[in-house]
């Protein structure tokens, strides 16, 4: 298993990159004093209120509260993971991105020599389709669907020509290149051991991973025997159930921002986008997996499944709806559609239109009442019995659905269909206390929450000199990470707010120290140390009194006078060591 990014290599990436330079290069920019301004890119305004600080390396909307490092924007923008955007900066900042070493100690593998091949093999079908004695017909074929040629170079559909060794005979240049071309499933060889081309006589449909690469293909066959879809195998750089073929390109068209639709093949994907609908993904002869649900909510708070109406649609469509159910956390919702039958999205828009299937979308059934219909549609709710099997039935899908307001009304109403008093939620385990793993913050009012607002503001902060050392012992919520933060900053001179923040692989942490550092302090840059002292200095009373009170809750109850007297001694002693006496330490 690969190793975590060390956090040292995260500081030197940071230190390495502008962020006014990652996002100007998808959004432009235009100074205004110290920050720099532009319209949102996450949502719709005429007046810009998107400002990008070189001095914090940091980004923050006043209009819809987005905000966060280089890392995070490549994540809100381009639809990255954590990982994904370490390694697209890391590239540019021309850094190998290291991995400490996990359980397995295997290095990393390289697999830059089936990408290379992949994309070669792309560009090959792609001239093949213009220039093949025999393209003519899978030209023809693409006709015949509405396909215009400016929709089949966006998606850049190819063709496969008939014969064994076309794609062999033009990429293996080599031994080695025999073993590369059919790991990365291009190439099979036969009982004989002689190698051919895995795709013969197909149009085909390169499918592209989350970083813009070549990752396998799809081939549609045109004559003859074999399956009429034909997918690459799975390869190392290739897995069905963690790749949507078309997201690569909703994602960086941003058409997708509000809604996702699921269709089931590439042809329908590709068809949709000759209608002008531009936002749909397919999945790749698999069901829906809960690695796909997460790339589909990372790009759009709701995906719309869209099945065939008949038995194997609706059945496809209810597992699709069993695996969203962990993934239906607050701000998401799924939605199901089931064409009319003998339809699928291509017929439909071709024959009715777009405008057509956009309104079969916006009346599709949410997640909640299809769960309903499917399973009342199996028990008899006019009885007894057969209400208390709806209930049965449904309340361990809903007990599946994460806490929130969708979980609630869900079970109120399996209330109201069954008559029954459903108690809502399943028992919870209670939060870990904090620690250095689980670190928490505290609430707005803390002197905790306020020195990581003013550590985040300015981390040179950390260096002050004459800075109290008692608030460390103290028990208060959020006092892990402030140390941690505190004594990164002063390990690492120079670091900034994006630095401090993104040493967080943890997304809810990162989150909540993104979401502090944009909260308006109201405080002049000459104030920010007295008020970083002074945060401190009140966790160290906070934490004297703790342990005075402590004492004399002891001295209260004591019998025994040895115990008196030594109780009495340490309250002394505490009450000259107490903060601001010159002996804090």
């Amino acid at each position: 298993m690969a190793g975590r990014i060390p956090p040292e290599f995260i500081d030197q990436l940071l230190s390495r990159i502008d962020i006014v330079d990652v996002i100007e290069k998808r959004v432009p920019l235009k100074k205004a004093g110290k920050e720099y301004q532009a319209c949102c890119p996450f949502h719709t305004e005429k007046t810009p209120s998107f400002t990008v600080s070189q001095q914090k390396q940091f980004y923050h909307c006043f209009g819809c509260g987005a905000h966060g490092s280089a890392i995070g924007f490549l994540m809100d923008y381009d639809h990255m993971d954590f990982v994904e955007a370490i390694e697209e900066l890391a590239r540019d900042a021309g850094l190998e991105v290291p991995r400490e070493e996990g359980i397995s100690n295997k290095p990393r593998q390289d697999f830059s020599k089936l990408h290379d091949l992949l994309e070669q093999a792309n560009r090959f079908f792609q001239q093949q389709l213009r220039e093949h004695p025999q393209a003519p017909h899978a030209v023809d074929y693409l006709k015949k669907r509405g396909l215009s040629g400016e929709i089949a170079r966006d998606f850049g559909i190819g063709y496969a020509p008939p014969g064994w060794d076309n794609l062999y005979r033009k990429l293996a240049k080599e031994q080695s290149d025999i073993k590369a071309l059919q790991a990365a499933g291009l190439v099979s060889t036969g009982d004989s051991g002689k190698p051919y081309d895995r795709f013969r006589d197909r149009i085909m449909f390169p499918i592209i991973d989350s970083r813009g690469r070549v990752a396998g293909f799809g081939g549609r066959i045109l004559e003859g025997d074999g399956p009429k879809y034909l997918n690459s195998p799975e390869t190392p750089v290739f897995h069905k159930g963690e790749i949507l073929y078309g997201l690569y390109d909703v994602r960086r068209s941003h058409a997708g921002k509000q809604q996702i639709i699921v269709v089931e093949g590439y042809m329908d994907v590709v068809a949709l986008a000759q209608g002008g609908i531009r936002n749909a993904v397919a999945t790749l002869g698999t069901a829906t997996t809960e690695r796909h649900l997460e790339l589909l909510f990372r790009t759009a708070p709701r995906v719309v499944f869209c099945f065939d109406g008949d038995r194997a649609g609706r059945d496809a469509a209810w597992k699709a709806l069993q695996t969203s159910l962990p993934s239906m956390k607050t701000g998401r919702e799924a939605r199901f559609l089931f064409l009319p039958e003998g339809e699928d999205p291509d017929s439909l828009v071709r024959s009715r239109g777009a405008d057509a299937f956009r309104k079969l979308i916006d009346t599709a059934p949410t997640l909640s009442r299809f769960l309903f219909d499917h399973l009342s549609g199996q028990v008899d709710t006019t009885t007894l019995d057969g209400r208390a099997r709806l209930a049965d039935m449904a309340r361990p899908l809903i007990e599946r659905i994460p806490p929130g307001s969708l979980h609630d009304l869900m079970t109120q109403e399996l209330s109201h269909l069954t008559g029954l008093e459903i108690r809502q939620g399943k028992v919870q385990t209670p939060p870990p206390p904090p620690s250095a793993q689980n670190p928490r913050i505290g609430n707005r009012s803390t002197p905790v929450r306020h020195a990581i607002r003013l550590l985040l503001e300015q981390p040179a902060l950390a260096l002050s000199e004459e800075l109290s050392e008692a608030w460390r012992s103290s028990s208060a919520k959020g006092i892990d990470l402030l140390v941690q933060l505190l004594d990164h900053a002063r390990a690492n001179p120079g670091i900034t707010t994006a630095g401090l923040i993104d040493r967080w692989e943890d997304e809810r942490i990162r989150g909540q120290l993104s979401a502090l550092a944009t909260t308006d302090l109201n405080i002049p840059d000459e104030g920010l140390a007295v008020e970083f002292r002074d945060a401190l200095e009140r966790l160290a009373h906070q934490y004297h009194k703790y342990q005075r009170d402590q004492l004399l809750e002891q001295l209260k109850h004591a019998t025994d006078d040895a115990e008196k007297r030594e109780l009495i001694r340490r309250i002394s002693e505490l009450n000259a060591q107490r903060p601001g006496s010159g002996k804090t330490g």
